[in-house]
């Protein structure tokens, strides 16, 4: 619907993942510095880091600090506003969303409860793990949903290491051992940095561990890895990890997982000192059946083909969050950065065109293909997804470039290409002097 009057819609996002915040820019860009709008980013915490990058973190092999986005200095630069906290309800009929208080780790209220108005709402929370409610999961596992929870890895791995090394006696049966399970992109790309992180702390003096003495093993239930892309991508990626020594258990489902063991249905104990979760996801708790609007099992708001929430025109929701019929499959649309970057720019569109009483569009996912990076060793990926009835393979240097333009066209969403391109170039210098792996 179009403004009657002369205040500016309230537009406000609520998450600053890659969709949101890519959403987010655009709209201060293009209609907040103008004074077409009031725009308005919700987020938990103070700096966004692109989700795929995660492993990364956690391996030690890139540095969360150097790579995250200040929101408030992105919100200062593209004309929308920041504020900090959790959504923790709606009121439709209000057209207001409730922000929870803000603690400190001492416990301390920085920020009292607040409300939001808006006009116009966008759901861009993400998804977190699903653990199934399989007994141990919660208490003995780690997970990589977030920034802090990808340095807590990185801090455990890296204080194993270093109490093995400096233990003066051999190292006990597993005590380093990392079993994740999941075979899906984050699972295997974490495997990956792992293997290679076990050979840099060696380098970097921590010699009294060999690379052997890390055992890395991976639990799918599915009968091969990444069981939602092309098989010739999972043989491919399987190939690679067997190289890489890394251990596959397929066809093996967890049923429970204790502080030492993970225990599989097939009667399968696997030891291990680090735990990871990685098998599945679900949108935050808080969204299920949040004021009314439609969710599924999953706790994702279920959406129109306009992206539009199906009982509320004016609540919008993109992203992991969302439920998106795939049109002409029997499937929603993937959780992938791509479908949340599309569904980024098809809502701008809408409320642009919103706002000057045209119809709104439909969304239309289209599948690029999927990449995955088995880190320095190799990528292995397929370009065009099921376009015409096929794919093309792609693997090696030419998959490593792709996979690296993937973050370089997010990086461009928000930056621009000619600050992107200075970023890159500092990238360069900065990795020159420092080490290749977080050792703190």
């Amino acid at each position: 619907m179009a403004t009657t009057s002369n205040t500016p819609p309230k537009i406000v996002v609520v998450g600053g993942g890659a969709g949101g915040l890519e959403l987010a820019t655009k709209l201060g860009r293009k209609l907040g510095k103008k004074g077409k709008a009031d725009v308005t980013l919700v987020d938990t915490t103070h700096t966004h880091i692109w989700k795929p990058l995660l492993h990364e973190v956690a391996a030690g092999t890139l540095d969360s600090h150097e790579d995250e986005i200040e929101y408030l200095s992105q919100a200062k630069c593209s004309g929308f506003r920041f504020r900090l906290g959790r959504m923790d309800g709606l009121d439709r009929s209000k057209k207001q969303i409730s922000v929870a208080p803000t603690i400190s780790e001492d416990g301390l209220e920085i920020i009292p409860q607040r409300t939001f108005n808006y006009d116009y709402l966008i759901m861009s929370v993400g998804s977190v793990s699903h653990d199934f409610n399989i007994k141990g999961v919660s208490e003995n596992c780690l997970f990589l949903d977030s920034t802090k929870q990808a340095e807590v890895f990185q801090k455990k791995l890296l204080q194993s290491y270093v109490r093995a090394h400096a233990q003066g006696k051999p190292l006990e049966e597993g005590q380093l051992d990392v079993a994740i399970v999941g075979a899906g992109a984050t699972g295997i790309e974490l495997s990956a940095q792992l293997h290679e992180v076990s050979h840099l702390l060696n380098a970097y003096g921590l010699d009294e561990v060999e690379p052997t003495d890390v055992k890395i093993t991976i639990i799918e239930a599915a009968n091969r890895v990444l069981p939602g892309l092309p098989e010739n991508l999972s043989e491919s990626t399987e190939t690679e990890l067997a190289k890489l020594g890394v251990k596959l258990l397929t066809n093996e489902r967890v049923v429970e997982v204790t502080e030492t063991d993970i225990k599989t249905e097939s009667g399968k104990v696997i030891s291990a000192a680090i735990k990871v979760w990685a098998a599945g996801i679900k949108a935050p708790e808080f969204l299920k059946d949040i004021d009314g609007l439609e969710t599924n099992w999953m706790n994702q708001l279920v959406v129109k083909q306009t992206l539009q929430t199906t009982l509320d025109d004016d609540i919008y929701a993109i992203g992991d969050c969302c439920a998106c019929k795939w049109q002409g499959h029997d499937e929603n649309v993937p959780p992938r950065a791509q479908a949340a970057h599309q569904m980024a720019s098809l809502v701008y569109k809408s409320l642009k065109n919103r706002m000057a009483d045209k119809p709104v569009p439909e969304y239309h996912y289209h599948d690029y293909g999927s990449l995955v990076s088995l880190g320095k060793y190799s990528t292995v990926g397929n370009m065009m997804g099921n376009l015409s009835g096929g794919s093309l393979m792609i693997q090696g240097f030419l998959a490593r470039m792709m996979y690296l333009s993937l973050y370089k066209m997010h990086q461009v969403a928000l930056f621009g290409p000619f600050r992107v391109a200075m970023l890159t170039l500092s990238h360069i210098f900065r990795r020159s002097v420092h080490p290749n792996i977080k050792l703190h």
